[in-house]
């Protein structure tokens, strides 16, 4: 199995703290976020390689933060050759250029390099087991709230029967975390899901497009979650963890 964090992105919503550092490597409560993320990862001892994917602008602030952070596992950085907001490749992009590069051809479990959570990534394991593609997810509790968010509704046994980009009436609370494992054999979706034309920008087209075509689990997780999108979540989670 292998992981990639998407690292990727220019966080211009975050500036000026953002803007000549990457949001993954903002510090929370002492540390880079992804390193917390990186924490998480443990629950699967199959990972035997960990990728980050970031752009051009950020790719030497990442290969320095890998050269002192002692890990036991290989990290190995991806530039995806972007300088800027305008030319960026996306999110799916992103998943696709790495792909490719590192010719993937193993499990994959993709994590979003702003997600800052507490729970246990041994229960999307046990979860995933029999399962080819798995979305996971958070019940933010709150209609007026999920129409901020990419939200899921599921059956009784979590099979993905819709999904909508910031919908105006939210279907459900369950919002998609940018949480995907891929089995080997539903890697070659993204390829395939790129080779129609489809828009590469937010994960959310990718799962608009797949849920149809494929049999897609979504998987809810409990606990807390910080999506670091703006200052007022990044003081939030800072305060948060650092106590």
């Amino acid at each position: 199995m292998k992981a990639l964090i998407m690292a990727a992105g220019y966080a211009t919503r975050l500036y000026p703290l953002t803007k000549d550092k990457a949001k993954p490597l903002l510090d929370v409560g002492g540390k880079p976020i992804i390193e917390y993320i990186i924490a998480k990862l443990e629950a699967f001892k199959e990972i035997d390689t960990i990728y980050v994917v970031t752009n051009d602008k950020f790719h030497h602030q990442f290969e320095q933060w890998a050269e002192k952070f002692a890990y036991h596992k290989p990290i190995e950085i991806i530039n995806d050759g972007t300088l800027s907001n305008d030319d960026r490749l996306g999110a799916i992009g992103d998943i696709n250029f790495s792909i490719q590069q590192k010719k993937i051809n193993d499990d994959l479990l993709v994590v979003a390099g702003d997600n800052l959570f507490d729970f246990d990534l041994a229960k999307l394991k046990q979860f995933s087991t029999d399962k080819k593609l798995v979305i996971c997810t958070y019940d933010v509790g709150d209609l007026a709230l999920a129409t901020q968010y990419g939200i899921i509704s599921m059956d009784a046994a979590g099979k993905v029967v819709l999904f909508v980009e910031k919908p105006k009436n939210p279907p459900s609370t369950q919002a998609a975390l940018g949480i995907y494992l891929f089995k080997k054999e539903a890697v070659p979706l993204i390829a395939e899901y790129i080779n129609q034309g489809m828009k590469q920008d937010a994960p959310g087209y990718f799962i608009q497009w797949v849920y149809k075509a494929e049999d897609v689990y979504a998987y809810s997780f409990d606990g807390t979650w910080y999506d670091i999108g703006d200052l007022a979540s990044y003081e939030k989670a800072n305060e948060l963890f650092s106590k």
